[in-house]
């Protein structure tokens, strides 16, 4: 199942895409859920499904993507996951995850523009895998940890280096707003397969900039699980963004920032493409 928030005719919703991955079938008119976090949370998707099967949905044409979870409760990022985006930057290594946050309110969908802020022009790409809670937990031992696994999606954390490297607290660099891409779904385990076949690939204007199997992850998915529960408790609707690969931008000679009028696009096999226009913020 596929499964998205999004806005259509002015009213915020949620639904389960068809299975020709042409339109969403709108559950959230019809359920007792404000939400799709909500919707997790009591854990009825396989229930909402059922109901919607066979019904035509809304064109994915004529409605407007919302980030895959617009109201996380928590949004929390790993750095440094991969060993060719350590050697690029020469840190990580360390035997524990880096962990920092995101706030919602930086997020947007697929296909909404992602802003290249005026204070600076060092806006970077990391495409990532995201995996979404979907049940709660403290203390979550890594045998059981992806039974609390709702489903995965696709993060775009976009980067304001310049700000980023100001200190070594990385938050300023990662909540600009409207820098978070997240969409254009999520795909529940059962969809996705093999979780250690996940393909990432980010591109630019066309041209590959990442590529990397979910297999080369540093700490894997129930690794996160288990060491982010241990000091926080998880909840249905939270999001772990597993880390980028090497490729970014800030690393290669010369260094390749995002602009306007650019198009960035990171793509996870087989959850879909997460496609967003950049954009010069005038605001």
């Amino acid at each position: 199942m596929r499964w998205m928030s999004f806005e259509h005719e002015g009213r915020a919703s949620f639904g389960v895409v068809t299975p020709a991955g042409d339109a969403v079938v709108d559950v959230g008119a019809s359920s007792q859920f404000a939400d799709l976090r909500s919707a997790i949370a009591a854990d009825a998707l396989e229930g909402l499904a059922k109901s919607a099967a066979g019904e035509t949905g809304i064109p994915l044409s004529g409605i407007t993507y919302l980030p895959t979870l617009p109201n996380p409760d928590k949004i929390l990022c790993v750095g440094l996951n991969y060993k060719a985006h350590q050697e690029e930057t020469g840190r990580g290594g360390e035997p524990f995850p880096t962990i920092f946050v995101r706030f919602a309110a930086a997020q947007m969908g697929h296909k909404a523009p992602m802003l290249r802020p005026p204070e600076s022009n060092t806006l970077d790409y990391e495409g990532e895998i995201a995996l979404i809670i979907g049940k709660a937990g403290r203390r979550i031992p890594r045998a059981r940890a992806l039974s609390h696994v709702a489903g995965y999606s696709i993060y775009n954390d976009g980067s304001v280096r310049e700000f980023q490297r100001r200190t070594s607290q990385f938050t300023p660099g990662k909540n600009f707003a409207s820098t978070g891409g997240f969409g254009p779904w999520m795909m529940t385990p059962d969809e996705v397969g093999d979780i250690n076949a996940m393909e990432l690939t980010t591109r630019l204007n066309g041209e590959v900039m990442q590529h990397a199997l979910s297999s080369q992850l540093v700490f894997g998915f129930a690794e996160l699980i288990e060491y982010c529960s241990t000091f926080i408790e998880l909840v249905p609707g939270d999001v772990i963004v597993t880390g980028t690969p090497g490729g970014v931008g800030a690393a290669r000679k010369p260094p390749v920032f995002m602009d306007d009028g650019d198009l960035i696009e990171i793509e996870v096999k087989p959850i879909g493409v997460l496609s967003n226009p950049v954009v010069a913020d005038k605001g």
